[in-house]
C-alpha cells in the first residue's frame, strides 16, 4: 500500500510546477481549482492544496491514511475543502465526473496499481480540457545506478534486463519502475500532451551529511530539468495536459 512519503510528496521542483499549473487554472477562471489526488495517502498534498484555496478530492483506500488525512485537515481548518473517497484508484470514474478536475495528481501511484494503462485512462478522463495530470514515478535508471554504485552489480544487471524495472521474487515493494520515454508514450496513448518532464531527487540520495538543506534544495531546483541529470533522478515528474 502506498504511504505518504517523499515519493508521493515530491520536492520543491514538483511544487514549483504544480503552483504554476494552479495559477494557470485560476487564469482560466477556476477561482477554486478542483484537484483530484488519486492515491492521496494521508494528505501530504491534499492539505496544503486545500490551504492554498483549492477544492480537493482524495481517492484513497487505506483507512489508516484517511484517518490521518482527516486529522490533518481538521487541524489546518480545511476539512470543508476536502472530499474523501475511500476506494481504489481503478474506481475513479465512478466517483469523479469526467472533465471535472483542473489538476489530477498520481504521485507514487503507477508503481503499485495492477493496471497502469487503465488508471492513466481514468486520470485523463477526469481532467478538464486545458487542465493537467501530474505523474510522479520511480525511475528505473536511478534504481540501476544506485545499486551499481553500491557495488550490488548482480542486482544492477538484473534491473537492467527486467522489463518491469524491479527485482523478481517479491524482493521489492513496487510492481514496476518507469523510464521517461515509456511513460511519455503511455501518457500520449491516453490522449494527453506531455508539457513538462523533470527529475525529482537528482542527488539527494547521494549527498553526504552535513550539507545544508537550503543548499541541497537550491541545487535540486536548478538540476531538475537538466538532462542527463534529470534522467538519473530517483523519481520522474511529468505534467501532461488534456487538449
Amino acid at each position: 500500500m502506498k504511504t505518504d512519503t517523499v515519493a508521493t510528496r515530491g520536492s520543491g521542483a514538483v511544487r514549483r510546477v504544480l503552483e504554476a499549473e494552479l495559477r494557470a487554472a485560476r487564469a482560466r477562471g477556476a477561482q477554486q481549482p478542483h484537484v483530484v489526488d488519486v492515491g492521496g495517502g494521508s494528505g501530504g498534498w491534499a492539505v496544503p492544496l486545500a490551504s492554498a484555496g483549492c477544492l480537493v478530492t482524495v481517492v484513497e483506500p487505506n483507512p489508516n491514511a484517511l484517518a490521518t488525512l482527516r486529522r490533518r485537515a481538521e487541524e489546518e481548518g480545511v476539512s470543508g475543502s476536502i472530499t474523501v473517497i475511500a476506494d481504489d484508484s481503478d474506481a475513479l470514474g465512478a466517483h469523479v465526473a469526467a472533465g471535472s478536475a483542473d489538476l489530477v495528481l498520481a504521485h507514487g501511484l503507477l508503481e503499485v496499481v495492477d493496471d497502469p494503462a487503465l488508471v492513466l485512462a481514468a486520470l485523463a478522463a477526469a481532467v478538464t480540457p486545458g487542465g493537467a495530470v501530474s505523474v510522479l514515478v520511480a525511475n528505473r535508471h536511478a534504481a540501476i545506478l544506485q545499486r551499481a554504485l553500491a557495488g550490488r552489480l548482480g542486482e544492477a544487471r538484473e534491473l537492467l534486463a527486467a522489463e518491469s524495472g524491479v527485482l523478481g521474487g517479491g524482493r521489492e515493494t513496487v510492481l514496476r519502475r518507469f523510464d521517461a520515454e515509456t511513460l511519455c508514450a503511455q501518457l500520449i496513448e491516453v490522449g494527453l500532451e506531455v508539457t513538462s518532464l523533470q527529475g525529482d531527487g537528482v542527488v539527494a540520495d547521494f549527498v553526504p551529511g552535513g550539507v545544508r538543506e537550503e543548499d541541497l534544495a537550491e541545487f535540486e531546483l536548478a538540476a531538475a530539468s537538466v538532462p542527463p541529470l534529470r534522467d538519473i533522478a530517483s523519481r520522474l515528474h511529468l505534467l501532461a495536459r488534456r487538449p
